[in-house]
């Protein structure tokens, strides 16, 4: 916008600039060749009456001013039928000017071309017989007198009036592009500001708002963008306190409610009715672990923590001794790699690591088959440091990848085990909060290569 204003004001001034300066410039040719052609004319028509008078005192005078033009640049030709002899001045060559003037009694001007003018510009005056004292003049054509003057001085002038008005406009454009820059960035403040709301609004901070600054319109816009978002951010809070207290308020009920079916579990000797038992506690286990899910989101979104140095090594290790029990009852191994040992120190909030891995961890394990490999690397990699863990599962395709962060979106796992669709939503929102990203990628031989990018923290911070 700022361009399309900056072009604008600039392509007005241009117009206005074209509107004053080539008019005046056309002018001040025209007035070029006017001046100069009736200063020509003037001399010829002075030398005109030298040649007509035809005595010697004028016929000394006419050779004198003919002798003043310079031979290299102008040059005055001369034709007499009177007793005026022109020793030294050539002759005119025949034709229509000089027909006009001998025959007609006419003047001739003559600029050598219809555009401007040409090489030299040829003025032809025809010289009528005069009394010896020069007072009276008769009808009777006794010659012609021919200037031919050199339009190179008038060229240069010429350029002198263009280039000087042209050089003129380009610094007026110039300013103007200047001023333009200069005013639209004035003007486009407010909406660069709204705009800066906007993109921090759809980052997910509710709290961003807008100065009322500019003019009225802009204002009463930033006024309501300010109200909306203060609205929104009421109702979405408002959605995060209900999820997390009805996810709150459903735990003990559903605790109560599985307690409940392993006593009826336990007091049961129908294969049958223990079947439907089991079933119906295995629904419970995944209501129980959906409605975890929920109240770890509604506290993540919160954001009430703030992020602060932790050792990743000792978190990882931590998780793994928690799941390696696990895993070892369906012989799958877990190994960690890369430079864990340096004991990195990332930037993230208080328990949002330990519910990452566990989350990453469990889906590892779900898509693993017996006998499998997760490998867990470490790299640091400057200001940030990569979390990769990788499974031998069947992977994903590039549609399940792209919905797999998808709240309620469940893949297909191989123990048969139904999760809640929550697992890799709750990680992006725990990771992009402390700073993160997290990206799905196939991994090398096939399974699926979770990568967490964290920021990294240095040693003694804190």
């Amino acid at each position: 916008m700022i361009r399309q204003l900056i072009r604008s004001y600039v392509l007005l001034v241009a117009v206005a600039i074209a509107l004053f300066t080539v008019p005046v410039a056309f002018t001040l040719t025209n007035q070029l060749r006017g001046d100069t052609s009736q200063a020509v004319k003037r001399e010829a028509e002075t030398m005109a009456r030298l040649l007509g008078t035809g005595d010697s005192a004028s016929c000394a005078a006419l050779a004198q001013m003919a002798g003043a033009y310079p031979p290299n640049e102008e040059k005055v030709e001369v034709t007499a039928t009177n007793r005026c002899a022109m020793e030294g001045l050539r002759e005119p060559s025949a034709d229509t000017a000089l027909a006009e003037a001998l025959e007609r009694g006419r003047n001739t001007v003559d600029w050598g071309s219809d555009f401007i003018w040409g090489e030299n510009l040829v003025v032809t005056v025809p010289a009528f017989e005069r009394s010896p004292d020069g007072k009276t003049e008769t009808k009777k054509v006794v010659g012609a007198v021919r200037i031919m003057f050199s339009t190179d001085h008038l060229t240069a002038r010429l350029w002198q009036i263009w280039g000087f008005r042209a050089g003129l406009a380009v610094l007026v454009l110039l300013a103007a592009a200047i001023i333009g820059a200069f005013a639209a960035r004035r003007l486009t403040a407010p909406l660069r500001q709204l705009n800066e709301m906007a993109s921090k609004m759809s980052d997910g901070d509710l709290t961003a708002r807008s100065p009322v600054t500019g003019p009225q319109e802009t204002q009463t816009l930033a006024r309501t963008l300010n109200q909306a978002g203060e609205r929104l951010d009421t109702l979405i809070a408002s959605q995060r306190i209900f999820v997390a207290d009805a996810s709150h308020q459903l735990r003990t009920p559903l605790t109560a409610l599985r307690l409940s079916l392993d006593n009826i579990a336990d007091g049961v000797d129908d294969e049958f009715v223990r079947e439907d038992v089991e079933q119906a506690t295995a629904e419970v286990v995944r209501m129980s672990r959906l409605v975890n899910g929920l109240l770890v989101l509604a506290r993540a979104e919160a954001k009430v923590t703030a992020a602060e140095p932790l050792s990743l090594r000792d978190v990882i290790q931590e998780r793994l001794d928690v799941w390696r029990p696990a895993a070892d009852e369906r012989g799958v191994t877990i190994t960690l790699r890369g430079s864990a040992d340096g004991r990195p120190l990332v930037l993230a909030s208080p328990g949002h690591l330990d519910q990452v891995l566990d989350n990453v961890f469990s889906n590892a394990l779900e898509v693993s088959p017996d006998g499998a490999t997760i490998t867990v690397r470490v790299e640091s990699r400057g200001d940030e440091v990569v979390l990769s863990v990788l499974d031998e599962g069947p992977g994903m395709s590039d549609a399940e990848k792209s919905r797999a962060f998808d709240r309620f979106w469940r893949g297909q796992g191989l123990t048969g085990k139904s999760g809640s669709g929550l697992g890799l939503a709750v990680v992006k929102q725990l990771v992009t909060d402390d700073g993160g990203t997290v990206t799905l990628k196939d991994a090398p031989g096939g399974g699926l290569c979770v990568a967490l990018t964290l920021r990294a923290a240095r040693h003694g911070s804190g």
